[in-house]
């Protein structure tokens, strides 16, 4: 499905690849800001798009995330040409920053007697998050937007981004919409003490969380996604590089070199970032970081493995619907896809996207722009690694560029059972399903035939190529079973899959079930096969629709806990592959088990020992 404005010719020398080169990038960039002008308020202050879901802050805050995020955007498009505006951008926003925070408000309905009153940092806290964007904007823009504007307009607008720099109503990245309000008045020479005491304070606080190999938790617990990428090693490195900062650059540029060692993987040979995480509509903005890394030289990417990423990427949504055909972003993965969402997610939300045209602040003759474009790590090597603190463990096959995550440690900050969190695995290519259908990628006991929900997962030992886990399972109505714990564990090797369930404290006779990937009819195949515990072979089960598109099917394999006071151990192979004709998995490995081992010998002749020590009582969490 191709963009649905005019893009440049391709270019297959420089870009043999994907094609593209930063012209289709300005001319990306140029068209989303051309179909967002049409929903704006009078004086340009609000961007309402049209959507019959609004967010839970209200139609007003979506009208300033349109501005916001439509202004991020344009900022980078007009300082990455050294000020040039070809389209007449400058005078729209300028107009939007003087009457937006004339009178602000509380939420209200658009149609009151203020209808380009942005919503007041206390009133509503999204305003925070837009906040930040329209700060990064004046930054950027500072030469051509912020100093032409005049001293009452500037006053009305700092008066409105000061609340900004009190502490996070949010007890996670939040705290760096503060940060990168207040690098932006420092460069204004607005109240810089109280700034630099914003910066400090978030910078302090996400310290706490930071778990080493590149990787922090976004907040006081497990929760590791793309927030890493395009949120906590955004704002501070990026907010070191535009303060000219050495000191701050040295220590957040090196972590992000660190994280960008394991993101960069996370991207299939089509261009497809992984589907693991919250506010996936944002699509590519997962690529900001890459970008960032080029752009500060904190990156183990060559410049031409860089631009072929985040050209793959932002191609990979274009080619597949995610803009429709009014030019928009829509609310989902390619098309909308409500599944996906958050309670936050509003009409504006994909255009935080605008993120992952940080590229266009390299000059044209950057090694970026100018490199032949080089292949992905998911295209050059099969790969099995843990990715550092965080109990996941990387898993792709370069035969077909797909890329696998199997989570043994990785937990939702918004809700105990969330799909895009609780699974046992991901891939750019599958899943997961909805609530409303069977779980894929799922172990579950089967109580009065409900399957229970997985509890938070607390990692239980790593190695070369698998990674333990350890949970208490919850009921359906989201109460814990005590006294009962799952060790879980996945070893991998090329595209096969070792899946091993350890089962302590449940009745003898309950009944269990295991789930493979969710494919669609023209996805990749998938296998699922007993090895023990199971009675088998696996049956197929429909499970409706995934990011992927409708009528998915899933393996099912299921059988019951025995009377063994030390367990029940059950154990399966899988595979996802989109090589064409692949063999059986019950070829590619087999399984013995030794006391609490599980010794696997792969099809190669190769071995892997996976151990299977349960947790203390207690242990598993809560």
């Amino acid at each position: 499905m191709p963009a649905p404005f005019p893009l440049p010719a391709e270019d297959r020398r420089r870009s043999p690849y994907t094609g593209w080169t930063r012209a289709h990038w300005e001319t990306t960039a140029d068209a989303l800001l051309r179909a967002a002008f049409p929903y704006a308020s009078p004086r340009h202050a609000l961007i309402v798009l049209p959507g019959a879901r609004p967010s839970c802050s209200g139609t007003r805050s979506d009208g300033l995330e349109g501005f916001a995020r439509t202004f991020l955007l344009a900022a980078l498009r007009i300082a990455g040409s050294d000020g040039h505006d070809p389209h007449g951008c400058l005078p729209r926003y300028a107009e939007g920053l003087t009457a937006g925070p004339q009178n602000p408000t509380g939420e209200g309905e658009l149609g009151d007697k203020r209808p380009d009153s942005w919503p007041s940092v206390p009133a509503i806290r999204q305003a925070r998050v837009e906040a930040a964007s329209i700060a990064l904007g004046l930054r950027l823009t500072r030469p051509w937007l912020w100093d032409t504007l005049d001293e009452r307009a500037r006053t009305r607008l700092a008066d409105w981004l000061l609340p900004a720099l009190t502490p996070s109503p949010v007890d996670n990245n939040w705290w760096l919409f503060g940060l990168t309000v207040a690098g932006f008045l420092q460069d204004a020479d607005i109240e810089p003490l109280r700034a630099q005491e914003a910066i400090d304070r978030a910078l302090t606080r996400i310290e706490d969380w930071y778990l080493g190999d590149g990787w922090y938790s976004d907040g006081d617990n497990r929760a590791f996604d793309h927030y890493n990428a395009w949120a906590l090693h955004f704002y501070p490195v990026l907010h070191a590089h535009l303060a000219s900062d050495a000191g701050l650059l040295a220590t957040y540029g090196e972590r992000l070199c660190a994280h960008l060692a394991d993101h960069t993987r996370l991207f299939d040979a089509t261009g497809a970032p992984l589907p693991f995480g919250r506010s996936l509509t944002y699509r590519f903005a997962a690529t900001a970081a890459p970008w960032l890394g080029a752009l500060t030289g904190h990156t183990p990417l060559a410049p031409g493995a860089t631009r072929r990423l985040a050209s793959g990427t932002l191609r990979h949504f274009l080619d597949r619907g995610a803009i429709d055909g009014n030019g928009l972003l829509s609310l989902g993965w390619y098309g909308p896809y409500a599944p996906l969402l958050q309670s936050y997610s509003g009409p504006a939300s994909p255009y935080w996207a605008a993120k992952g045209f940080l590229g266009l602040l390299l000059p044209p003759d950057h090694p970026a722009w100018t490199d032949t474009e080089e292949p992905l790590p998911a295209e050059t090597q099969d790969t099995a690694e843990p990715l550092g603190p965080t109990g996941l463990l990387l898993h792709s096959t370069a035969s077909d560029g797909l890329v696998r995550l199997h989570n043994h440690g990785s937990n939702s900050p918004l809700a105990a059972h969330d799909p895009y969190y609780s699974r046992f695995a991901y891939s750019t290519r599958t899943g997961p399903t909805a609530d409303d259908a069977p779980a894929d990628n799922h172990f579950a006991l089967l109580l009065d035939g409900r399957p229970t929900t997985r509890g938070p997962a607390a990692p239980h030992g790593s190695g070369p190529d698998w990674a333990v886990s350890a949970q208490t399972p919850h009921r359906a109505d989201g109460t814990a079973l005590p006294g009962i714990r799952v060790l879980s564990a996945t070893a991998v090797h090329g595209r096969a899959e070792v899946r091993a369930h350890l089962v302590t404290g449940a009745p003898p006779g309950t009944p269990v079930r295991q789930t493979g990937w969710a494919t669609t009819p023209d996805g990749p195949t998938a296998q699922l096969h007993p090895a023990h515990g199971y009675r088998g072979p696996a049956a197929q089960t429909p499970t409706g629709s995934t990011p992927f598109g409708p009528r998915t099917r899933t393996a099912v394999l299921e059988g019951c806990t025995t009377p063994d006071p030390q367990g029940t151990l059950f154990v399966a192979l899988a595979s996802l592959t989109a090589d064409p004709d692949p063999a059986p998995v019950s070829e590619l490995a087999t399984t013995t088990i030794t006391g609490t081992t599980l010794h696997i010998t792969w099809q190669d002749g190769t071995s892997t020992h996976l151990p299977l020590n349960p947790p203390p009582t207690g242990g598993a969490g809560p």
